[in-house]
């Protein structure tokens, strides 16, 4: 019995025992395991970078500016005549119709000098009729002396008195008559100045402005003086102004909306009518002048109201976005434009202008070449050439945005020509040392477009001959302005994608519209990617903002539902 008991005990020990031991390799090997995980292990990329799915949305491309609501059709009513203001019919706010009785100027002056001249009338009438009278009598007594001078009855001095009586006569009714023109001609404007004392609307509207006041002296020999404003606020007009650098991209008819600070978020929508081709300059900043009009049937627009404006450049329904910090353009900055990217339309004529000369260019010395049978020769990139053609440094590149601008407003505009030459040549430059090529390559390339250019040229020829505008001509605007086209160049950038497995991957992408927050994507991603922003902080190198200091967010009017006016 005891040595059962024994050997039962023994078991027991010896079981603990291996269960300790498998505890602690178990531990021993998580612990391992762990750290291997921690130190050397793959680390899950979402923890390290900041991250963000490629998702579905609406994009708009906007340029946005300051303005105020105007009235599109307004009159400033005056004095035409000098007077104390005895009646004001209207006040702020009112309604009138054109013919409508505004004021009154105090018309005894005028009513006075009216009964003077008539009174003057009169009595010149009443002289003519003394003067007919003569001219009568004259003509008699001349005609008796003719019938005397005849039968040898009078003498010749007789003869000579009566003719010259009636010559007079008539001399004193043509001046009386001229008399009676002027005095006429007076009284008709002392009765426009008369009917000048009362003032009557001259359009249809609403009294906006009233700066005379009842009472009040108002002279009109100097400048005519305001008294009233009337405007028709049926339709307004929103004057705003835009940058030198954000102009480029407005174009006549292109839509527009705009809020109000005390629009709760609703849109009113309108057309671009003109940009003024005369800037404003303050401060060496120089703005252009927009204008649209805008229905405003229910009158809740009114003159000088603050509008936040929103030119919307370009737009894209349902499409892929990214933000704009996971987007590294060809100059390897995030989000950052490409000058030379085609998104400038007139920079996208001018280059393409500037390659068809330099394939030119490159046809002829390839001719050349061809003439000349020589080995062939391995081909030579580009980029070599485009070395040696390198231009200069930019001499700007140092310099502070108000010395950059004082140095260009000291340049004549053949110096301002030659430095936009050279700039565009750098472009090229860029461009060529990017893109490998042969020397043959070019030269095939040069001629289709020399093909192309033959034949546009003969079709502009032909379009001309038979009496068409040509087509720079026919995209000039009534504003001076030449119409832009619609398209927009494709763009293209690189994105780092992680991958269901964690790799990392780099892609390259091409860009659509993008808002300065977001990206259109064309091609290259999916929805549902996911992409990296950037590096993730750690907790200790964050600093809370304070809600005051928060900057960024969507413009007003741009989130949540809107009411949509036209």
């Amino acid at each position: 019995m005891k040595s059962t008991s024994f050997f039962v005990g023994l078991r027991q020990r010896l079981f603990s025992r291996r269960a300790l031991i498998v505890l602690l390799i178990v531990l021993v090997g998580a612990a391992s395991y762990w750290g291997w995980k921690k130190f050397y292990g793959k680390k899950d990329p979402r923890e390290m970078y900041q991250v963000a799915e490629v998702q579905r949305g609406d994009i708009q491309d906007l340029v946005t500016a300051t303005g105020t609501v105007q009235p599109l059709e307004y009159v400033d009513v005056g004095a035409q005549v000098s007077g104390q203001l005895k009646k004001l019919y209207i006040e702020v706010g009112s309604i009138v119709k054109a013919g409508d009785l505004l004021a009154e100027i105090d018309p005894t002056v005028f009513l006075a000098q009216v009964d003077a001249r008539r009174a003057g009338l009169r009595n010149q009438l009443a002289t003519m009729k003394d003067r007919e009278s003569q001219l009568a009598l004259a003509t008699l007594q001349y005609n008796r002396q003719k019938n005397l001078m005849a039968a040898d009855a009078t003498t010749a001095d007789s003869m000579q008195t009566a003719e010259a009586a009636l010559r007079s006569a008539r001399a004193q009714i043509d001046a009386l008559q001229a008399q009676i023109e002027q005095t006429q001609s007076t009284l008709r404007a002392d009765e426009a100045n008369l009917n000048y004392a009362k003032i009557y609307a001259p359009m249809d509207g609403t009294v906006v402005s009233l700066t005379a006041r009842q009472g009040q002296t108002l002279n009109a020999n100097q400048t005519a003086p305001t008294i009233l404003r009337i405007a028709d606020l049926s339709t307004m007009t929103v004057q705003t102004q835009v940058s030198e650098a954000e102009v480029g991209k407005l174009r006549k008819g292109m839509e527009v909306y705009f809020t109000t600070l005390g629009s709760q978020g609703r849109r009113w929508y309108g057309a671009l009518r003109k940009v003024e081709p005369t800037p404003t300059v303050t401060n060496n900043v120089v703005l252009y002048n927009a204008l649209f009009d805008v229905p405003n049937k229910n009158q809740a627009l009114l003159p000088s109201m603050t509008t936040q404006v929103f030119f919307i450049a370009a737009t894209a329904k349902d499409a892929l976005l990214v933000p704009t910090a996971a987007v590294t353009t060809s100059r390897g900055s995030s989000g950052r434009r490409d000058r030379s990217d085609g998104n400038d339309r007139n920079a996208i004529e001018r280059k393409g202008t500037e390659q068809k000369d330099s394939a030119a260019s490159d046809k002829k010395v390839a001719d050349k070449k061809a003439d000349a049978p020589a080995p062939l020769k391995p081909a030579v990139p580009a980029a070599a050439n485009a070395d040696k053609a390198k231009p200069a440094a930019n001499p700007f590149a140092n310099m502070t945005p108000e010395e950059r601008r004082a140095a260009l407003e000291k340049m004549t505009p053949e110096e301002r020509e030659a430095m936009r030459e050279r700039r565009r040549a750098l472009r090229e430059a860029e461009k060529l040392a990017e893109t490998p090529a042969t020397d043959t390559a070019v030269a095939a390339v040069a001629a289709k477009k020399d093909e192309a250019k033959s034949a546009k040229a003969e079709k502009s020829e032909a379009g001309n001959a038979k009496g068409n505008p040509p087509a720079d001509a026919a995209a000039a605007s009534s504003s001076g302005f030449a119409e832009q086209s619609s398209t927009r160049a494709i763009r293209t950038g690189t994105v780092k994608v992680i991958g269901k497995d964690g790799n990392i991957e780099q892609r390259k992408v091409e860009l659509g519209v993008t808002n300065r927050v977001q990206m259109q994507v064309l091609s290259g991603l999916e929805e549902g990617d996911t992409i990296i922003l950037g590096i993730k902080l750690p907790p200790s190198a964050k600093r809370p903002v304070s809600p005051a200091n928060q900057q960024g967010g969507m413009p007003p009017g741009m989130g949540g539902p809107s009411g949509r006016s036209r």
